[in-house]
């Protein structure tokens, strides 16, 4: 996805903006296919996650499965769409076996992967993987977590998340982007605006540190969630 960067001004000037200034005359129904993610030692110029650079893009898609079945339906919806989506595979779930739904899966339609009560963790891609390892060992202990995977980055399902902040009143949004400026925060910042004074606890988010992605094999892991920091994360918005 880091390459990504060499043809960012023909996907975010020209083929995300050519249906407006068109005023709706041209779309451009392409699928850009992109790989990317940490695990594989391959430094800080291969595996960074830029799905917030252009889920700020008026005009582009953006979509991320976090498994076999979702990855088959979305790119079926993908390529079906007359606006350009930019969908990024990362590169652990190639090697997930699993048994697969041929089915489509709408764009825009976030999935509970894992219904819960006490606390609400938002995510997408192999993170989401994460999360519902997290909450696994948190139902262990008394805890009631719901896993709600995105899916889409843009559009994004405000009605299911929203929901589901307003159920359990907690909420834990983590990705494997950076925190600052990532997807994170806008979902953090509506949940705050449509749910102020509803909830039992701030919005917390958690992604990977602010560097560029270690080569080292226990720096790249110490960058990055991981089914234990998440679940050390939910815990302290229990206190």
């Amino acid at each position: 996805m880091n390459f990504i960067t060499v043809s960012m001004d023909m996907l975010v000037n020209h083929a995300a903006k050519l249906r407006f200034m068109s005023g709706g005359q041209t779309n451009v129904p392409i699928v850009v296919r992109t790989m990317t993610g940490t695990g594989f030692g391959t430094g800080g110029q291969h595996c960074d996650f830029y799905e917030a650079w252009f889920a700020h893009t008026a005009g582009m898609k953006v979509v991320i499965p976090s498994n076999p079945s979702d990855a088959y339906g979305l790119l079926r919806s993908a390529i079906e769409d007359n606006d350009p989506v930019l969908f990024i595979e990362n590169i652990p779930l190639y090697f997930i076996t699993q048994e697969t739904t041929f089915e489509k899966v709408p764009l825009g339609k976030a999935r509970v992967a894992r219904e819960g009560t006490d606390l609400t963790i938002v995510s997408y891609a192999n993170i989401a993987n994460h999360a519902l390892a997290a909450a696994e060992e948190l139902a262990g202990e008394g805890r009631s977590v719901e896993v709600v995977d995105l899916r889409t980055i843009f559009p994004w399902d405000r009605e299911t998340v929203l929901a589901s902040a307003k159920k359990t009143g907690r909420v834990l949004i983590t990705h494997e982007a950076v925190t600052e400026f990532g997807v994170g925060a806008e979902v953090a910042a509506v949940i705050n605006e449509e749910l102020f004074g509803q909830l039992k606890a701030p919005v917390r988010r958690l992604g990977s540190a602010f560097c560029a992605v270690p080569f080292s094999k226990p720096l790249e892991t110490a960058f990055a969630p991981t089914p234990a920091t998440i679940k050390a994360a939910a815990i302290e918005l229990f206190a």
